[in-house]
This record gives structure tokens, sequence and C-alpha cells, in this order.
């Protein structure tokens, strides 16, 4: 399971990225991606990995595709699945300590 550092390290590798792309080298500051298409994107990404396993199992049981080759895929989108479970596990911990702080 994904610890809460290791996803923390995560986003700030997503949000260096996308600022390094969206740099066009001229220096200018550059605004920090919205953290809702962030977490959309990484959704898309893990179905994405998710129809790529279910494929590879199909491909492997009609004798088309290795076994080591449907192993691999069906690994990354379990492994895609629980950052996503832990991404999302942290933002309710915060939200639910929001919600206790005294106004």
């Amino acid at each position: 399971m994904m610890t809460p550092l290791a996803a923390a390290r995560a986003y700030g590798a997503a949000v260096k990225q996308a600022n390094t792309l969206g740099d066009g080298g001229g220096g200018e500051a550059v605004q920090a991606p919205d953290f809702g298409k962030i977490l959309q994107g990484a959704m898309e990404q893990t179905m994405k990995s998710t129809q790529t396993a279910e494929h590879m199992m199909v491909q492997q049981q009609a004798g088309q595709a290795e076994l080591i080759d449907a192993v691999t895929a069906v690994s990354s989108a379990e492994l895609q699945l629980q950052s996503v479970i832990a991404i999302r596990d942290q933002v309710i911990s915060a939200y639910q300590e929001i919600m206790r702080m005294p106004i």
C-alpha cells in the first residue's frame, strides 16, 4: 500500500512535470495545475491501464499473448489503482480534519 509520504511525493512530481511542460522556456511564472484535473487524469490513466490488463488477459487465454505480458499489465493496473485509492484516502482524511477544526 502506498504511504502518505509517497502519495505526496507523487503529487509533487506531477506538479513539477506539469510546470516543466507548461513553461515555454521564457521564464515566466506558470500557474499550478488544478488538483481536480490531476485527479481526473490519474483516474483516466488507471481506467486505461485496467482496460489494457483485461485485454491482455483475454489475449493470453486465446494464446495470442505471453503470460508474463498479461501478468505485468495486471500488476501495473493494480499499482495504479492502489495509488489512486491512497490519494483518495488522504483527501478524505484531510477533509475530515478540516471539518473537526473549531470555527
